[in-house]
């Protein structure tokens, strides 16, 4: 998941609004981690889960990253006002862990990432709790901004 990060990190700009969905323990913040590492951004990326919205600058020329975890927001967009996400979309990279339904608004140009985790049948038959988790991750772009984007870039042999 961190290394998807940073793949995804090279497709981003000032500007996007990436939305994370999955379980808890589906791999959003380290997804997240690994976005902050590809945009060289300042500081440890963790779950905002309590604090709501965390900014990591840029530590060179590029966005910088605003990472929300919208899980104990219950409304739309209008519980999020205060977050003033509106304001910080131009100028910054902004995903959102938990944000279908209450985001969507803040931009016609959005990617969606969905990741769903499994765990292989093998552990599961031998109930071993250190099993590998297996996801599966669907990444889909809306909006003008992202329909000439190749996002085949993100997908792994």
């Amino acid at each position: 998941m961190r290394e998807l990060g940073r793949r995804l990190a090279t497709l981003l700009r000032p500007g996007d609004l990436v939305l994370l969905t999955g379980e808890l323990g589906a791999g959003k913040t380290t997804l997240t981690r690994g976005l902050g590492e590809g945009l060289g951004v300042r500081g440890a990326v963790t779950s905002p889960t309590f604090v709501i919205a965390r900014v990591h600058p840029s530590l060179g020329d590029g966005p910088p990253l605003v990472h929300v975890d919208a899980y104990r927001l219950g409304g739309g967009l209008d519980e999020m006002e205060d977050l003033d996400l509106d304001v910080s979309l131009p100028d910054s990279v902004v995903a959102v862990e938990w944000g279908d339904g209450k985001v969507e608004e803040l931009s016609e140009d959005r990617l969606h990432v969905v990741i769903a985790r499994t765990v292989g049948a093998d552990a599961v038959a031998a109930d071993d709790p250190g099993a590998d988790d297996v996801r599966e991750v669907t990444v889909t772009g809306t909006g003008a901004r992202w329909a000439s984007v190749d996002l085949s870039v993100l997908t792994t042999d």
